[in-house]
């Protein structure tokens, strides 16, 4: 189904395999590969080691499964309801070690959403993070206080599906997106100077 991505340079064959679907089979996880995909995330690297990230998950047998899905904007709910794992990461305002603000939080996060997502093709499962949330609505229904934690995502993870199980209006798209160049993100020793 997914065709293999081709990289400018030599990396990890993971990279590319990594792609964020939206078709999902129903077939529940079990225990172990929810610890595996949270044993990675504890494991990301972050700044003071503070791990600043928290992380409310609910599968389809919890009675916060539906609380969660009503989180996505409509968009999302239309295709994540099949996930046998919906989650929602957080991050932490502030160090823990000195209470004043941690600006690197959210990237940290994204360090264990990264690890989350690499864990989930090792198993083979796949990760599709989301920005289509209810923001303010995802502190009052989990019960996370918005001046500790900021929300960053949500994330759906589960086994690939089959794409005619999707939306007519998301099969088309259902296939891993290529990337960008290296040189229109990387740049030797100086931002470059905008083009007029």
């Amino acid at each position: 189904m997914t065709q293999p991505r081709k990289p400018e340079a030599e990396v990890d064959p993971q990279f590319p395999d990594r792609w964020s679907p939206r078709a999902f089979r129903s077939d529940p996880l079990t225990p172990a590969q929810i610890a595996s995909l949270f044993e990675a995330v504890r494991w990301a690297p972050s700044c003071f080691n503070e791990q600043p990230w928290r992380i409310v998950y609910a599968t389809p047998g919890d009675a916060d499964h539906a609380r969660l899905l009503d989180l996505l904007v409509p968009a999302n709910q239309a295709w994540a309801g099949r996930a046998p794992l919906l989650m929602l990461f957080f991050a932490s305002r502030n160090f823990a070690h000195n209470g004043k603000p941690n600006r690197t939080a959210a990237f940290d996060a994204g360090s264990g959403w990264m690890s989350l997502a690499l864990e989930a093709r090792h198993l083979g499962l796949y990760a599709h993070g989301m920005a289509g949330f209810d923001v303010q609505r995802s502190y009052t229904e989990l019960g996370v206080d918005p001046e500790q934690f900021e929300a960053i995502a949500a994330v759906a993870v589960g086994y690939l599906g089959d794409p005619a199980d999707l939306p007519e209006n998301y099969r088309a798209r259902e296939v891993p997106s290529d990337r960008r160049p290296q040189a229109s993100f990387a740049f030797r020793g100086r931002f470059p100077t905008p083009a007029t």
